[in-house]
């Protein structure tokens, strides 16, 4: 009994290594085995496409929906690989006798290729001693192989059958678990290369022909039964395209791009290639645009390029894949046709080259990140692009510029929309329309957009939504060459009025707006900021007499506990909270407002708001029409208390005598200084009248001694003159008085550096003053006393002096 459990476990061992050095191959065929157990031992479950003879050894999601490329499939049960079925029993519960490879041919069906052998005389190779890989055509693949092709190697069996048949075939044995995706075999004809795929899906393609029987082990070998006759691969992607003639213009374009280098080295590449009449199909100004852009040009090329090789035989239902330009495309299948984003444009599939293979389609894949910001715009934003266009948006769209369209659905453009005046809708549709391109990425909180109708939108991050003023995006996000698209989920309204002057104007917060002056917070609602504001309507307080509103203004810090409860710091849209949860906001006061989002409508502390997102240039109103209040508040005062009692019915206030409020302080309210600059509005004058005979203009100095003049402007011999020197002061003018009275000729002086001639002028009674010429008042007055001292004279000086 130890010796049949531990036989028994060793087996157990065995078997899970097995499994776990498996293929996604081998796991396939045991998943057909497990669906069809009850047919009995050895019995695999396939589906058969309907009207083909298709079989495949299907996927769960394809076993689920019983469909294969979107066409319903049968189920059929079939021994597995390497078992038959025994006469009178029940299921296949014996194994397939072990040949050699030719012999092995026929025991999986493969008579036409076992034909071919014994007349290209590679009989005899296959029968004797050796260790082969035969990947040999079924008999539906020599079928419809193509007849010229077929004549030709049948007409000449000994070179070119053999030959063919010989590529089929690899000089070592290899079980599907051996056959790696991406790699290599040299084959026996020529050492030319065995190009294979091992896909998740468990299908196995060598040069993408599907292996549909697997692992039929010969003495000499093992036989794979494949779907295609193959043929030999020697060109690289880039040396098809150029050779092609139906692939100059993507052969042109793949050059002008720089990528045609990379499309000749090694690697594995799915090229879905456009050919010449997909390109005219976009007619010649979007060629010109795609041409004369270089990186735009990589962009929708790379778009049809992917990292990986994808045969037409793997894709058995639609799987999104990355392309190297960074998107993703989804390719699928339609019967026996290739569907690319849910199109059929696949003219020919499956031409292997060394690295990789290449698809030829009808139509040019246009990334996103290759097209101009209006051509991002989809058939569910066809409304809103026929209008930007109507009137005459596009025109103040520049093809060098960059912009960021704030997309609107069509359900957006109502009846009472589309009846608006086209140039009020002009306006709203200005507003939708950003200066510079801005990603999905580069949206921040706080962040200030400019529109085109010169207005600025304020942009607003939360848990689970991005927002721009009162609409939060939608998903479908695209980028384009020149620009962004963003849909919005309602049109916006962007901020002109302060909170104060919305609420003025609606007239229905009277007695909010008195409680708010009474309590020295009006400037709250003016001030710069962003608050959300729970407005409580008149309503709030339907039934108070004048007395009570007195008793509610009679104590400040209580009334401000009461008003500051309904704000909080930072702006809070209906579509920016998270839906279904309770959001928490803190109020100005300190406590929590609790604000929840749900079946289209939102609450604060049970509370319904009557209206919402009424956007300020400070912040956002939503409207109740009831008063809120903190239940972490307590009331002392038992007027009070019974008065909050009315007014407040949504929770029980707490009551505490004697409970006294302390005072907010009011940090929160920005601070506003003016600067009033003050510019002169008159023009001060500055005169001086000096009389006598000679009049002198300038003088810089006058030195002591014998009369001599160092620098002089102009003397005026004759009767006296009034000079007038004005000057320009801003600000307040200072007045300054000295006056100078000189005792014999009269003369005038003022500094300066123009040199004048003093020739025949007698200077002898010129009084002389030594020093700077420059001198202050205070320094003139008393260099002046000193010379009273000397000479006796009395000088009187008049100046007028101001400081600029």
């Amino acid at each position: 009994m130890k010796l049949l459990f531990v036989a028994a476990f060793a087996l157990f061992v065995l078997s899970t290594f097995d499994y776990a050095d498996s293929s996604a191959y081998d796991k396939i065929v045991s998943h057909s085995r497990i669906r069809a157990k009850k047919e009995g031992p050895n019995v695999c479950a396939l589906q058969q496409v309907m009207g083909t003879k298709k079989k495949y050894f299907s996927t769960c999601r394809n076993w689920y929906h019983g469909t294969i490329c979107g066409k319903k499939a049968t189920v059929l049960y079939e021994c597995c690989p390497g078992y038959i079925k025994l006469e009178g029993m029940r299921g296949c519960p014996a194994v397939a006798p072990i040949d050699h490879v030719y012999g092995s041919l026929g025991l999986v069906m493969a008579t036409s290729t076992q034909n071919y052998a014994d007349s290209s005389k590679l009989r005899p190779e296959i029968e004797g001693p050796g260790s082969f890989t035969f990947f040999a055509p079924s008999n539906e693949a020599w079928e419809v192989l193509d007849e010229s092709v077929k004549s030709a190697l049948v007409s000449n069996v000994n070179v070119e059958l053999y030959n063919a048949l010989h590529y089929h075939m690899v000089n070592k044995r290899l079980l599907t678990k051996d056959l790696r995706n991406g790699l290599t075999l040299t084959s026996m004809y020529s050492d030319l290369d065995l190009y294979i795929n091992h896909y998740p899906n468990g299908v196995v393609t060598v040069n993408c022909a599907r292996i549909i029987y697997g692992n039929q082990v010969a003495t000499n070998g093992v036989v794979h039964v494949i779907d295609r006759v193959i043929s030999s691969v020697g060109n690289t992607i880039q040396e098809y395209i150029d050779v092609s003639d139906d692939l100059t213009t993507l052969s042109d374009m793949v050059q002008n791009s720089g990528l045609l280098e990379k499309l000749g080295t090694p690697g594995h590449y799915t090229l879905f290639a456009p050919t010449n009449d997909a390109f005219d199909k976009l007619g010649s100004d979007t060629l010109e645009r795609l041409l004369s852009d270089k990186e735009v040009l990589k962009a929708l090329l790379k778009y049809h390029l992917l990292d990986s090789v994808q045969c037409s035989e793997a894709i058995l239902a639609g799987t999104s894949y990355e392309t190297l330009e960074g998107h993703n495309i989804e390719i699928g299948c339609d019967g026996d046709s290739l569907t690319v984003n849910g199109i059929k444009m696949v003219l020919k599939k499956d031409i292997v080259t060394t690295n990789g293979v290449i698809h030829l389609i009808d139509q040019v894949l246009v990334p996103d990140s290759a097209k101009q910001v209006m051509e991002l715009l989809g058939d569910s934003q066809s409304t809103y692009g026929d209008m930007v266009s109507e009137l005459g948006l596009t025109s103040e769209i520049n093809a060098d510029g960059e912009y960021t369209l704030l997309g609107l659905q069509n359900a957006a453009f109502t009846d009472e929309v589309m009846s608006m005046d086209q140039r009020d809708l002009k306006l709203i549709l200005e507003n939708h329309i950003i200066k510079n391109k801005f990603g999905l990425g580069q949206l921040y909180n706080g962040q200030t957009l400019e529109t085109i109708g010169g207005k600025t939108l304020r942009v607003f991050i939360y848990r689970t939504a991005v927002c721009i003023e009162n609409s939060c995006l939608i998903r479908g996000s695209k980028e384009g060459s020149n620009g962004a698209l963003h849909l919005m989920g309602t049109m916006l309204k962007p901020a002109e009025k302060t909170m104060l002057e919305i609420l003025t104007e609606h007239g229905g917060f009277k007695i909010f707006l008195s409680l708010m002056e009474a309590a020295g917070l009006t400037d709250l609602l003016k001030s710069e900021g962003s608050f959300t504001l729970f407005a409580p309507s008149d309503k709030s307080f339907t039934g108070l007499s004048d007395r009570d509103i007195s008793l509610l203004k009679s104590d400040v810090n209580a009334l401000r506990n009461i008003l500051l409860y309904h704000f909080s710091d930072g702006i809070v849209i209906g579509d920016g909270l998270e839906s279904g949860v309770t959001n928490l906001l803190k109020s100005l006061q300190g406590s929590n407002l609790k604000v929840k989002s749900a079946k289209d409508s939102v609450q604060v502390n049970s509370v319904k708001l009557t209206e919402s997102d009424n956007m300020a240039t400070n912040g956002v109103i939503h409207f109740v029409d009831q008063l809120l209040f903190s239940d972490e508040i307590p009331v002392g005062n038992q007027e009070l208390y019974t008065l909050l009692k009315r007014l407040v019915t949504y929770l029980q206030i707490k009551y505490i005598p004697g409970y006294r409020y302390e005072e907010i302080p009011l940090t929160f309210l920005k601070k506003i200084i003016t600067h009033v600059v003050h510019q002169a509005s008159e023009v001060t004058k500055v005169t001086r009248v000096i009389e006598g005979k000679p009049s002198i203009t300038k003088v810089t100095r006058v030195i002591e001694g014998k009369p001599s003049v160092t620098k002089v402007t102009r003397v005026i011999e004759g009767d006296p003159s009034i000079t007038k020197v004005t000057r320009v002061i801003e600000g307040e003018p200072t007045i300054t008085k000295v006056t100078r009275v000189v005792s014999g000729p009269q003369y005038s002086t003022s500094s300066g550096m123009t040199d004048f001639n003093l020739e025949g002028t007698d200077l002898s009674k010129y009084t002389t003053i030594e020093g700077d010429a420059n001198l202050d008042i205070d320094r003139l007055t008393r260099v002046i006393q000193k010379k009273r001292t000397k000479t006796g004279r009395v000088i009187d000086a008049n100046r007028r002096r101001g400081r600029n």
